[in-house]
C-alpha cells in the first residue's frame, strides 16, 4: 500500500534538503572557478617534491 499524501514534515525536509544542496553546490563552483583563476594567471605553480628549489632558498646578502 503506497503512501499517496506527503506529510509536512516531507516538505521541510526538501525544502532544507535543497538548501544544502544549493550552498554545497555554490561552494564546489567557487573552488573550481578559484581553481582555474590560479592555473589561467600562472604564477609560481610549484608543487612539494622534496627537491631544494632555488626560487624558494633564502639568499644571504651580507
Amino acid at each position: 500500500m503506497p503512501i499517496t499524501e506527503t506529510h509536512e514534515i516531507h516538505q521541510r525536509r526538501f525544502g532544507r534538503n535543497l538548501g544544502v544542496a544549493l550552498c554545497l553546490l555554490g561552494f564546489v563552483g567557487l573552488v573550481f572557478f578559484l581553481t582555474i583563476s590560479k592555473l589561467r594567471n600562472g604564477g609560481t605553480l610549484e608543487g612539494f617534491d622534496h627537491t631544494v628549489r632555488p626560487s624558494l632558498t633564502v639568499e644571504d646578502t651580507e
